[in-house]
């Protein structure tokens, strides 16, 4: 995998979603096969191993790669959603991003007790959206949980967001 490369797809979008905001946009990564197959590839070698069960994408760049690598690691794929989005019973967790509060929700019998979980977002700034949802996903008392991000922005100490057990990957880094 060559990372200059995936960094030169990457779109930045000043001012997005507000003023001040350096938004890195991750859809120029899926516009041809070649890369989205090393965005694949790249992800299913860091978890091939790992005995994942589910894969929780989160709304909603989390749904593009999400149910790839679950397909390819055998493992049943789950959204995170936005509330009023999912039609049965919920848990819902609020946190705060970067620009402002939010929550997001995912149906109570999404995953078993016991499961082996990989979170999975486009994009680790702050960490409170991902915090969201490691909480979210407690509830269902997991064996393990893994996060990760096509993209982490180092420098705004994301990663600290998460407890020590919770193993944070990313793939591609920048300075914010």
């Amino acid at each position: 995998m060559n990372l200059e490369k995936l960094k030169s797809k990457v779109r930045n979008v000043p001012d997005f979603p507000i003023p001040g905001i350096q938004f890195k946009d991750v859809t120029t990564l899926f516009k041809d096969a070649e890369t989205l197959r090393e965005l694949s590839d790249a992800l299913y070698e860091m978890y091939r191993d790992k005995g994942i069960t589910k894969v929780v994408g989160i709304e909603s760049r989390g749904f593009i790669m999400g149910p790839l690598l679950a397909e390819r690691l055998n493992a049943g794929f789950i959204p995170i959603r936005k509330p009023g989005k999912l039609p049965a019973a919920v848990y819902e967790e609020t946190y705060e991003k970067e620009y402002g509060p939010d929550a997001i929700q995912v149906h109570q019998d999404a995953i078993g007790e016991g499961e082996t979980v990989l979170l999975h977002d486009d994009l680790l700034a702050t960490g409170g959206t991902m915090a969201g949802a490691v909480r979210l996903i407690e509830n269902f008392k997991p064996k393990k949980i893994y996060v990760n991000f096509l993209i982490e922005l180092e420098d705004l100490n994301g990663r600290e967001a998460f407890p020590p057990e919770i193993e944070v990957d990313s793939l591609i880094k920048y300075e914010a």
